[in-house]
């Protein structure tokens, strides 16, 4: 098998090793630290207009008709409130720090909103691109609600109002999501030619968000690696994580299951925008949390790769 075969089997997999090496390579070694220091804030910072193109490429393929509302969509979100506040309950309960932090850890892989880039992989696994969109717009309204809601509870010192997080949800969801969808609409009108030679791309989109997904796995490397936890501490913030990554894709499937949405409605509930999270879990709580979030990122890119091995070996997704 040639390198190239290698990569299209395994290409999740192998984005993550490479994001983790590179980040490894440019931040340890001393002749390339210099270079390390100035392009990875430069390629972090790429990061947006990455997932603005993929979006673009996936939305060219979108089905209009398959965006309105599912009764699936608002099952998940009350699932996700309700274990987002299942764990704000722990956490005011537990008189341990140590507990508390894992349980932190546990609540913002929860509470986090679908990504942006799920309907990349959605489309990889023969899911609905326009039902996930509609899904992942109407988890960041849920988000603006319940944000401000349970963080005071987690953290008393918590300063986040509803105005704020609000703002911070409607950014992300016009610029990230909004936009490259109306492009894509609109060039479907003014320039149908180049719309389907991007539609002839199968994928293009996937292969971009393999890309972003190095990149995020250096930003993840980095949190880990420079975490001021116990080694103890470390290990469960790294592995409770995989049970939670499990847990949400198979509950995301077990509630679509029943109205033929079992990919697209276990990644809405699975596919995290852990970047998001993290950034939520340096601002508003434990920062040392923020491991949980990074860890969140392997676990449920690594359940990805699997079911597109899967899909690819036996024709389609079973579960």
């Amino acid at each position: 098998m040639n390198i190239i075969a290698f990569f299209k089997k395994w290409s999740l997999p192998c984005s993550l090793l490479f994001g983790t090496v590179m980040y490894l390579l440019f931040g340890y070694v001393p002749i390339l630290e210099p270079i390390g220091n100035v392009a990875g804030p430069f390629v972090t910072k790429l990061m947006p207009a990455i997932i603005f193109v993929l979006l673009y490429v996936t939305f060219c393929k979108i089905e209009i008709k398959e965006m309105k509302p599912r009764l699936w969509h608002f099952l998940l979100q009350g699932i996700r409130t309700g274990l987002a506040g299942l764990f704000v309950l722990l956490i005011c309960l537990s008189h341990s720090e140590d507990a508390k932090l894992l349980l932190e850890g546990v609540f913002i892989c929860v509470i986090c909103p679908t990504a942006a880039a799920a309907p990349v992989v959605t489309e990889k696994l023969g899911g609905s691109i326009g039902s996930l969109t509609t899904y992942t717009i109407i988890a960041n309204v849920f988000t603006m609600v319940i944000i401000p809601l349970f963080f005071p509870m987690v953290e008393k010192e918590a300063d986040i109002t509803f105005l704020s997080a609000a703002l911070m949800v409607l950014r992300n969801v016009t610029v990230v999501l909004v936009v490259p969808l109306l492009l894509a609409l609109l060039s479907r009108k003014i320039v149908p030619h180049f719309v389907e030679r991007v539609k002839a791309k199968k994928n293009l989109g996937f292969y971009i968000w393999c890309v972003n997904l190095s990149i995020v796995m250096g930003v993840t490397m980095k949190n880990i690696i420079h975490s001021e936890v116990s080694g103890l501490m470390l290990v469960g913030l790294l592995v409770l994580p995989l049970a939670v990554t499990i847990a949400q894709f198979a509950i995301g499937k077990a509630v679509g299951r029943p109205f033929g949405a079992s990919i697209s409605a276990g990644q809405a509930l699975g596919q995290k925008n852990t970047v998001v999270g993290i950034w939520l879990t340096l601002t508003f709580l434990n920062p040392l949390a923020a491991v949980a979030p990074g860890a969140y990122v392997i676990w449920q890119n690594m359940v990805n790769a699997w079911q597109i091995w899967y899909k690819d070996k036996y024709g389609k997704l079973k579960f």
